[in-house]
Parts: structure tokens; sequence; C-alpha cells
């Protein structure tokens, strides 16, 4: 075990600056608590939700129909988001199905 000595007056500008450190993230943590992951639905809550696959969800992502957020390798999408497309999505399938049982 090593017994490290340090001066008095350093030690108190340490604890200052550890206890700022905690002041400003428990503030941060007052700020955001409110908000709720309820709001953001992952890939397969849309897919059911919209009744499309998961490839189709890629080509709304990808052609700007359907706005995002990724952290890390997830994704998520809001919920109002999703809900606006919800009648482009319904038109789409109604077009492709009427396109495709012509007689």
């Amino acid at each position: 075990m090593n017994i490290t000595t340090i001066e008095t007056r350093t030690f108190e500008k340490m604890t200052d600056k550890v206890s700022t450190f905690v002041s400003r993230v428990e503030s941060l943590y007052k700020l955001y608590r409110e908000r709720n992951l309820g709001d953001w639905l992952d890939n397969q809550e849309v897919c059911l939700l919209l009744s499309i696959s998961p490839r189709t969800l890629q080509t709304l992502r990808d052609n700007g129909t359907l706005s995002y957020s990724q952290i890390s390798r997830k994704i998520y999408y809001k919920r109002e988001d999703v809900m606006a497309i919800l009648p482009v999505v319904e038109q789409r399938k109604k077009d492709l199905y009427f396109r495709n049982n012509k007689t």
C-alpha cells in the first residue's frame, strides 16, 4: 500500500472541484429526469405499429420520410413522427394493393 501526501490547500481545491462537478451532474439529472424514453420507439415497435418490414423502415429513414436518432447502434424514433407518417404508409399500401390487383 502506497501513501501519498498532499498539501491541505491542494486537497481543498480538489474537493471543491469534485463538489462543483457533483452539483453540475445533479442539476443535469433534475433537468432531464422528467424526460421520458416512453416517447421514443425502437425499430421493432415502429415496424409493428406501421405493419412494415425492417427493410421498409430503413427505406423510410434513407429517403428522409421518417426522422430518427441513433445512440451507438440503436435507432430510436419519436412517437409523434411515427404517427405523422402513418397515413402516408397506409396510402402507399393501398396504392400498391390496387396496382397489383388491377383486373
